[in-house]
């Protein structure tokens, strides 16, 4: 009796959205789940959007306690030094003064997966760096990728949806090879640029210490005179952008799912201490509208060719945490988290994300009082009227907690801009309040066009082979094809090697079957994304063969022996590689030590059975 009372409540709770509408949790009928509400189509995402943050809201608190998304990642410590004054373009401090050195915290990580999935995930990879700097905490909050997949916030929740397992089984794990995802990028044609990245070997890196990193927005510098200039953030790494190929990173995930962990963590203990170079681009205000695409548009880069990258400074890693949990899994970045000199843009999936990353800290570390957890707290003191909350740490003896106040003669004060105050940039917004995607974001292919374009052969055969595998996966042929026609918005050859290896046809004329882009109309459920050509018809920074790769610094190279091995020539040979900065570690069949030829003992690093060749860079 109890149990068909119970599988009848259950049943009452069950929802399908099949032939139904839209709706927010309070039942109101939603006209346009595609954009937030702004000031103006390329004016600042406004707060009382309450659809926008009642649909993040309930994203950021999905699940607990790990990370929504970048849950699975490895933190390290390290300093950054400036090269070269940044003053006539910010007032920023730490990238003003060359004789100071920044401490930082980095957490790199995959996106999809879970805290237990492999390193080795074909996913964009997460570059967060937080600068403890003299004025407070400034966090970059990045990606190894300098574009994303969507242009409004508003679209997150759906875009996570979509990658992470199937509803129903929870498989597949940290992977992006199944329906639900192709299905969503399908129909999302402003995903066009970012998925051509995702199916290059850009989401395979060789290690953190070989990939790049990006702002992906675009941000302002504001200098003493509060003149503003916007600015996109590059991380060039020293050792180059490398990666694996797509059937070692299947390997190496069933060999050793921690590759990069522990090829992060091995580095920096054995003394390899990985770099970086900081690099910006910078755009004067008047040059705001002077690029062939809308530089608050995140699907889209300013090519290197257009605005040079500008390397400022170095980021040295330098030392590993002593306790993940404490340090790495507790760590909170915001891209609020500003210091003077530095400001926002309206670009609409940066406004949203302001208002996320706060709101899921609260739920994954249950409290407002996640700054004060040792890795977050900044090195300058922190003086507010703020008080109490769950596991709160400091101990305030003021008799006061409000402002004003004359009891505590009006402390603490308010900082003056003259004092480091921060003052936010003061941009003038005239506009209605809509829900409307600017025109300038509706051009989808061009630069996936670009990069394509770009790519060496192997490369492009490397993309193609990416797509057949994913949309291979795919069980829903109307998906497939839908894909495909996409494809071919970007180049009719790479659309027909996909569409031949998956035993479909070509489609002539794509639909896209989304009201998005537009103002929303019930009546109208279909548009025509604009097609541009970039007067750039290849960038060099865009394809990987291009950097440079003539350093052996830090690989991994394995000495296959046996008893019986001239031990001369293996020091010869392993002092050599040494000199030159690789790591030389000695594979035998048996573990301990074998017997040299002239009988003196050699140690031996792995056997053949807890090691395997695809770990090494070479044999």
């Amino acid at each position: 009796m109890e149990l068909n009372k119970k599988s009848d409540d259950l049943q009452k709770n069950r929802q399908s959205g099949d032939n139904q509408m839209l709706s927010t949790n309070q039942g109101l009928l939603i006209n346009d789940d595609q954009n937030s509400l702004k000031v103006g189509d390329r004016g600042p995402t406004l707060l009382e959007d309450f659809i926008l943050r009642e649909k993040i809201t309930h994203f950021d608190h999905e699940r607990i306690p790990e990370r929504v998304v970048h849950a699975r990642g490895s933190g390290v410590h390290g300093v950054f030094e400036l090269y070269e004054s940044m003053g006539e373009y910010t007032k920023a401090k730490f990238l003003n003064d060359t004789e100071k050195t920044t401490p930082v915290f980095v957490r790199f990580s995959t996106v999809g997966g879970s805290r237990g999935s492999t390193d080795l995930a074909r996913d964009v990879r997460g570059f967060s760096v937080k600068f403890y700097t003299d004025e407070g905490i400034y966090d970059f909050v990045g990606n190894n990728m300098p574009v994303f997949f969507i242009q409004d916030a508003i679209k997150f929740p759906d875009l996570i949806h979509a990658v992470k397992p199937e509803p129903h089984n929870e498989i597949p794990q940290a992977a992006s090879a199944h329906d639900t995802f192709w299905d969503f990028i399908s129909l999302m044609p402003e995903s066009t640029h970012m998925i051509m990245w995702l199916m290059s070997d850009r989401s395979l890196p060789r290690s953190y210490r070989m990939m790049e990193g990006f702002g992906v927005h675009t941000f302002r510098f504001i200098n003493e005179q509060g003149v503003s200039h916007f600015v996109k953030f590059h991380w060039k790494p020293l050792l180059g952008v490398h990666s694996v190929a797509w059937d070692e990173a299947q390997i190496i995930s069933g060999k050793d799912p921690d590759f990069h962990r522990r090829d992060l963590w091995e580095a920096i203990e054995n003394g390899n201490f990985p770099e970086w170079e900081l690099g910006v681009q910078l755009i004067s205000e008047e040059d705001e509208h002077t690029f062939e695409f809308d530089l608050l548009d995140p699907t889209k880069l300013i090519p290197e060719e257009i605005v040079p990258v500008k390397r400022i400074g170095k980021m040295t890693l330098n030392r590993n945490p002593d306790n993940f949990f404490s340090e790495t899994e507790q760590v909170a970045f915001h891209p609020g988290h500003l210091v003077p000199g530095i400001d926002f843009s309206n670009d609409p999936l940066l406004q949203g994300r302001l208002f996320s990353y706060t709101d899921t800290q609260l739920s994954r570390l249950g409290s407002p009082n996640f700054h004060e957890i040792p890795i977050n707290r900044p090195v300058v003191p922190v003086v507010n009227n703020q008080r109490d909350g769950h596991m709160r740490q400091t101990i305030s003896t003021d008799k006061v907690s409000y402002h004003p106040n004359s009891i505590g003669n009006g402390c603490p004060f308010q900082a003056k801009a003259t004092q480091g105050g921060f003052t936010s940039y003061q941009e003038r917004i005239d506009g209605n309040k809509i829900r409307e995607r600017s025109k300038s974001f509706f051009d989808h292919f061009s630069q996936a066009v670009l990069f394509y374009n770009s790519q060496s052969e192997h490369e492009k055969n490397h993309i193609i082979d990416a797509f057949t595998f994913e949309l291979g996966k795919v069980e829903r042929v109307y998906i497939q094809e839908r894909m495909v026609g996409i494809l071919a918005k970007v180049n009719k050859q790479l659309a027909k090697r996909v569409a031949n290896c998956l035993g479909i046809s070509v489609p002539k004329n794509p639909i896209y079957p989304i009201n998005h882009g537009v103002p929303a109309d019930a009546s109208k459920d279909t548009y025509e994304p604009v097609e541009m050509k970039q007067s750039l018809e290849q960038s060099v920074a865009l394809s990987m063969a291009n950097t440079e790769k003539v350093s052996i610094t830090t690989r991994n190279i394995a000495f296959l022996v046996a008893d019986g091995v001239d031990e001369n020539s293996l020091t010869t040979m392993k002092i050599a590689l040494e000199i030159e900065g690789a790591t030389v570690k000695i594979i035998a069949p048996k573990l301990s030590r074998i017997q040299g030829l002239n009988g003196r003992e050699i140690k031996v690093d792995k056997s053949f059975l807890t090691t395997a060749s695809v770990l090494f860079d070479a044999v």
